[in-house]
């Protein structure tokens, strides 16, 4: 795949992140062809209705329903179908019912788009996406997770609005666990071309500014769940771009959650670290350098992915 003409994207999961993904991917024109799965058939009917009726305004065009033969000929399926994170859950919590989920999901896509690309979204990211990998055999590099990429993006906005300067000037990346351990790495983030703690403009951040942020990143969604009862906007929009770099293979580097094998010494469990993602899936970037504090961060995150996946699959 070279560009999005033709191309197709499956979003499995008529929820608010699944239609908002939906209603991302459409305006931005991320694929030739959306299609939207649900097994709940008037809610699906009715969305994709609801999205028809605005493609005067898109090259891009929408498909969908409840029969899982919307998903043939996808070139990228996105699973966002699972239970709804609650007030004051944390994202493993949810674990055990999403896996179940998964579990009678992957072979039906597997059967109708044996070639796709899979992408999760459902959380626990990082924990179900490793085990859909050994639900449907497939390499690391076909089935992945959304990881941190919308961390990250809280992470520029709101380094973007402290420091003065345009979030697009802001290159600096959360990784780890998308959930409770994850964390930013500093030592590598820059402001165009300075290194972010080298910054010396009228905004500088001190060391207790920049962990206070690091939290801020880390219990958004938690904020925006207790007021509105879930997050979905920001999260289609970096699906959407998630499905660009695959689907225009354009070799884009996003922290997106892989299955690592001997990355900083971690192997057999999926997190986020910088990937290059194109359309034949993420493959992590060598030779990103980590302080001695954050290899220390990373090996934690790690433990704790990895103590949740063998409580939830007995591995």
């Amino acid at each position: 795949m070279t560009g999005f003409t033709g191309s197709k994207v499956s979003v499995i999961g008529a929820g608010s992140v699944g239609t908002s993904l939906a209603y991302a991917a459409l305006i931005r024109e991320s694929a030739g062809e959306v299609a939207l799965y649900d097994i709940a058939k008037d809610k699906v009917e009715a969305e994709v209705l609801d999205l028809a009726h605005g493609t005067q305004f898109t090259q891009s065009s929408i498909i969908g329903g409840a029969d899982p033969a919307v998903l043939e000929g996808s070139d990228l399926v996105v699973i966002t179908a699972g239970a709804k994170q609650q007030p004051g859950q944390t994202r493993l919590e949810l674990a055990g019912t999403n896996v179940r989920i998964l579990e009678q999901l992957l072979p039906e896509v597997q059967e109708r788009a044996p070639g796709a690309v899979i992408m999760l979204v459902t959380n626990p990211v990082d924990v179900l996406t490793a085990i859909a990998r050994d639900i449907t055999g497939l390499p690391s590099t076909q089935v992945f997770g959304s990881g941190t990429v919308l961390d990250t993006s809280r992470l520029r906005w709101l380094l973007g609005k402290r420091l003065g300067v345009a979030t697009s000037s802001v290159h600096a990346h959360i990784v780890g666990e998308h959930g409770d351990t994850e964390f930013p790495l500093w030592s590598s983030a820059t402001v165009g071309p300075v290194p972010l703690l080298d910054w010396e403009g009228p905004n500088r951040l001190s060391d207790g500014e920049l962990d206070d942020i690091a939290v801020e990143v880390r219990d958004a969604a938690y904020r925006v769940i207790a007021g509105k009862g879930a997050t979905n906007y920001a999260i289609g929009l970096s699906a959407a771009r998630i499905v660009e770099a695959v689907l225009g293979d354009e070799q884009a580097v996003l922290p997106v959650s892989t299955v690592l094998d001997d990355y900083h010494g971690i192997s057999g469990v999926a997190m986020s670290v910088p990937c290059i993602v194109g359309a034949g899936g993420p493959v992590p970037v060598a030779g990103v350098r980590f302080s001695a504090e954050e290899e220390g961060k990373l090996a934690a995150s790690a433990e704790a992915i990895r103590g949740s996946l063998e409580s939830v699959a007995g591995k």
